[in-house]
């Protein structure tokens, strides 16, 4: 019962956008139809500024932390920690009050992450850095260095249950991000 109460809260955790609020309330704007139509840190930055972009970086990053933390307070292990992350990132990106039309999860995971290891998150980062001058994209670099997180996960001893739901996270990443990478893709072929 605790478990389902947790992934429950996660995920309705996870449908408070905070570019959606601060879009809403401090500009009189609606960000799901401005700029790209994202709701998250890197539209709300284009569109309303870089103090937008910072608080909304940090209140969807505080989620994933907030989720992660909450799950390790009550005592389950770290594959429930992955878990809970997943489903904050679920509800992130699919808000059952804004027809499952969110943000990417990022700023989530990324807070999630560093809650979860923050050696095993500089690890991420750095790894992010080594991809970054070679492939010349932040997110191409930020998105192989999110391929790299359930290997990270075993490295660090997490074991086999912690693993699969990292897999799950970087899926999740990815999934959300298909429509850039396809981009990417097509703009090298040209």
């Amino acid at each position: 019962m605790t478990l389902l109460l947790l992934l429950i809260g996660a995920y309705m955790l996870g449908n408070v956008l905070t570019a959606s609020i601060i879009s809403k309330f401090l500009y009189k704007k609606n960000i799901r139809v401005e700029g790209s139509g994202n709701p998250g840190a890197r539209n709300a930055g284009r569109v309303l500024g870089k103090k937008a972009f910072v608080a909304t970086f940090i209140g969807d990053a505080v989620k994933g932390a907030l989720t992660v933390l909450t799950a390790r307070w009550i005592g389950f292990e770290a594959s429930v920690e992955l878990l809970a992350l997943f489903v904050v990132m679920l509800g992130h990106n699919y808000p059952v009050w804004l027809k499952f039309r969110g943000g990417m999860g990022v700023s989530t995971f990324i807070g999630g992450m560093l809650a979860f290891n923050p050696l095993l998150f500089a690890v991420f980062v750095g790894l992010f850095v080594v991809f970054y001058p070679i492939l010349k994209s932040f997110t191409v670099a930020g998105l192989n260095a999110v391929v790299w997180i359930p290997t990270l996960v075993l490295a660090f001893a997490y074991g086999i249950p912690a693993f699969l739901m990292a897999n799950f996270v970087a899926a999740l990443l990815l999934f959300a991000h298909r429509e850039d990478l396809k981009e990417k893709i097509r703009l090298k072929k040209e």
